[in-house]
């Protein structure tokens, strides 16, 4: 598109999720011009609408609230007719079949995470806001594994006046005690507090506490440690208090829990960052001397109409804010007519390798008492202390996280609906669909509610999120079979997991079982369906073990950070090694995973790169 034809600014941002919103902040702070281009719509000043979009929802997934429609009048919408697309919950499904799947999944195992095309598609997120552990910077030092990090916990943690990770802390709005969150290496600067008190342990958390206080595993003690939240546990910048509704996945309803619409409307509120909605980046171009001249963009009206126009913009900097999925994908695209046959930013051949999650294995129980699920946010606690160890030279690390849903999630892994629903039409009905209706009971009246308050009362479910090696055939390219509704090439998967990865989830596995016993509890977690893809077996103790994982939500890698241009895509301060003003952010950029969910850091890194691109590219 001809240079007359385009919009001029200091700095284009693609994205408006954590990584775009932060960065947009900062630059229009300092005075910097910002246009940001978001590809899904404008979010609504209050979520009633969304709130209402779920309600009704039959399929109540993280997707459910937000546009674009998952289903329309003959099953799931085809994502090869929606503009801006997305990876759902409830095509998982049909995983392996584009007709259904906006992600090309290649297999041979399905990538079971999802994102949203609106607010940088952070809108579903847990607000979970784990620092990384210092030993996860260096995992080929200290356990001959994977790649070492170009930087260390050091660089995002100097001291109180240079700490990457308090700066996000305060931007994000986390709930937390320091003294709690000293573990593993954790350390933080000299009287630091984190922005508000810690959310309150639940009874669950307290129980599991109490029940586990001398127990050990691998010769590690377990203890029961608060999580720390960007949620509020008292008025913070405006946004409420947390009220205790269990449904932060997929929508806070009263918005105590942090978004980046919140650092959106700041950085709007400067004069100097504008953004364009429906808008859909298509091309990064290169021009002389091997630096980006320009953006080129597709916009569109509806979720499925025809496009409605283009356009460019023409800036000093160039910011691509996307996941570890769209990112690479819009990278992989930018061929410019030829003379970039294998993408923007590729030199290495390292853009979309490497791509990761955290494998979420869960189990789901009955305590022996009443432990009243269902209330406070959905994880207030977790136990941390396997995130480390020696045995990380052998197998994944995992860290445990505490479900205060019940049986929210799913009934027990089964797939088949979510409670309460199943069990009460379980005990109406004399079905036993959820496992816990053993004798077909059908009942109604007063022991139908008696039953319901001994069985839903004593629910819990632990996650376990399992380190995942960053291994180069696991990657996103772009299909070139299977198109969106733009016409654009959609995003094509390869996935498997190593026996590293599938170590850390036996492990995960044996943990339960031990932290099970330990309280007592009845075990309700099925057994994974023998033509699951995402299941596998397994030797535990000589036994042959059907395992299986979840998508967690946290896609990581495919653009990663190092020491060498031959090897990454971009440097230690998240510019890419080919193109002196293009930075490639969010969590795309880690070399490994680690244990610890991955905003914080993702954040921490966005409000370095942000201070790097004001000295470096528009002093």
């Amino acid at each position: 598109m001809a240079a007359d034809q385009c919009q001029y600014v200091d700095a284009v941002i693609v994205g408006s999720g954590f990584a775009g919103a932060l960065i947009a902040l900062q630059l229009g702070t300092a005075g910097k011009r910002v246009l940001m281009l978001e590809a899904g719509p404008e979010i609504p000043p209050n979520v009633n609408g969304y709130m209402e979009r779920f309600f009704k929802a039959t399929a109540k997934v993280p997707e459910s609230p937000y546009p674009p429609d998952l289903f329309g009048n003959n099953g799931l919408n085809d994502p090869g007719k929606v503009n801006a697309g997305r990876a759902t919950s409830v095509m998982l499904g049909s995983w392996n079949n584009p007709a259904q799947s906006y992600l090309v999944q290649k297999g041979p195992m399905p990538f079971g995470s999802t994102y949203e095309r609106i607010g940088g598609g952070s809108m579903h997120w847990l607000g979970t806001s784990l620092r990384f552990l210092p030993n996860d910077f260096k995992m080929r030092t200290l356990y001959g594994q994977f790649t070492d990090w170009p930087i260390s916990y050091e660089d995002l943690d100097k001291d109180l006046e240079h700490s990457w990770y308090a700066k996000a802390e305060a931007e994000l709005g986390v709930s937390a005690d320091v003294d709690a969150q000293q573990y593993l290496g954790i350390h933080f600067p000299k009287n630091y507090a984190y922005p508000m008190p810690a959310i309150p342990l639940s009874l669950l958390d307290q129980t599991i506490a109490n029940k586990i206080a001398g127990m050990t595993i691998d010769g590690v003690a377990l203890r029961v440690t608060g999580t720390p939240a960007a949620r509020n546990s008292q008025p913070y910048r405006q946004r409420r208090t947390c009220a205790g509704n269990t449904n932060c996945i997929p929508i806070c309803p009263i918005q105590a829990k942090y978004d980046p619409t919140i650092t959106v409307n700041e950085a709007l509120r400067t004069g100097n960052v504008t953004i364009m909605y429906r808008t859909v980046a298509n091309e990064v171009v290169v021009g002389e001397n091997g630096r980006i001249s320009q953006i080129n963009y597709l916009q569109y009206a509806t979720e499925s109409g025809p496009q409605t126009g283009s356009g460019c913009v023409i800036a000093k900097a160039f910011i691509i804010a996307g996941n570890a999925i769209e990112t690479p994908r819009l990278l992989l695209m930018s061929k410019n007519g030829g003379r970039t046959p294998y993408g923007v930013a590729n030199s290495s051949g390292q853009v979309g390798r490497n791509l990761m999650d955290h494998p979420f294995y869960v189990t789901w129980g009955l305590m022996p008492e009443q432990v009243f699920p269902y209330r406070g946010p959905l994880a207030t606690g977790g136990i941390e202390d396997l995130r480390d160890g020696r045995f990380r030279g052998q197998r994944g690390a995992f860290r445990i996280e505490i479900g205060n849903e019940g049986w929210n999630f799913v009934v027990g892994g089964i797939g088949s609906g979510d409670d309460p629903g199943v069990t009460t039409v379980d005990f109406i009905n004399g079905m036993n669909i959820s496992g816990v209706n053993t004798g077909k009971e059908s009942l109604f009246g007063t022991e139908l509610v008696k039953r319901l308050n001994d069985r839903i009362t004593r629910q819990f479910r632990l996650g376990f999120l399992v380190e995942q090696s960053p291994d180069a055939t696991n990657r996103v390219t772009i299909s070139e079979q299977h198109k969106d509704g733009l016409g654009l090439w959609r995003p094509q998967i390869d996935y498997n997991l190593s026996d590293y990865t599938k170590m850390g989830i036996a492990a995960a596995k044996k943990a339960s079982d031990a932290i099970f016993a330990r309280l007592g509890a009845e075990a309700h977690t099925a057994t994974p369906a023998p033509g699951d893809a995402s299941a596998f077996d397994w030797e535990i103790d000589g036994k042959k073990t059907r395992l299986y994982f979840t998508g967690a939500g946290h896609i990581v890698g495919t653009y990663r950070m190092g020491t060498d241009r031959s090897n990454s895509v971009v440097d230690r301060e998240q510019r890419s090694w080919d193109h002196d003003n293009l930075y490639l952010v969010g969590s795309g950029v880690f070399p490994t995973v680690g244990t610890a969910n991955p905003t914080l850091t993702l954040a921490a890194l966005s409000l370095w790169a942000a201070d790097t691109i004001l000295r470096k590219n528009l002093n």
